[in-house]
């Protein structure tokens, strides 16, 4: 795992493992992973909730930053993970996995739902 791209591949693949605990969807393909930035000692990721009044909005970064790091232990980096409760989440954030789960789930495409 050389590579700034690899790296971000591999947080990818961890993020997709962490569920949001009220969506059974990952955060990743729900939306919620707003950046991922990462450097040679460090990764940082930048993430939200679908509301900004969910109780349990904490869980959401903790359950991150633990996966992550057991994830990145052995490369020795450091783990930052923020939430971000200013940014107002949007269906459309989902990507198109995030979309065809909710559909399975629930019924309907939230994205074609909200442009009613």
């Amino acid at each position: 795992m050389n590579s700034v791209e690899d790296v971000k591949k591999k947080v990818i693949e961890v993020l997709r493992t962490v569920y949001d605990p009220e969506i059974p969807i990952n955060v990743y393909d729900l939306g919620l992973v707003y950046k991922i930035d990462v450097s040679d000692d460090k990764i940082v990721v930048e993430v939200g909730v679908t509301t900004p009044f969910c109780p349990i909005a904490y869980m959401i970064p903790r359950a991150i930053e633990e996966a992550l790091k057991k994830a990145f232990e052995k490369n020795g980096k450091k783990i930052e993970v923020m939430l971000n409760l200013e940014k107002q989440w949007k269906p459309d954030m989902m990507t198109e996995e995030g979309r065809r789960r909710f559909k399975e789930l629930y019924g309907y495409d939230p994205v074609e739902a909200s442009r009613r």
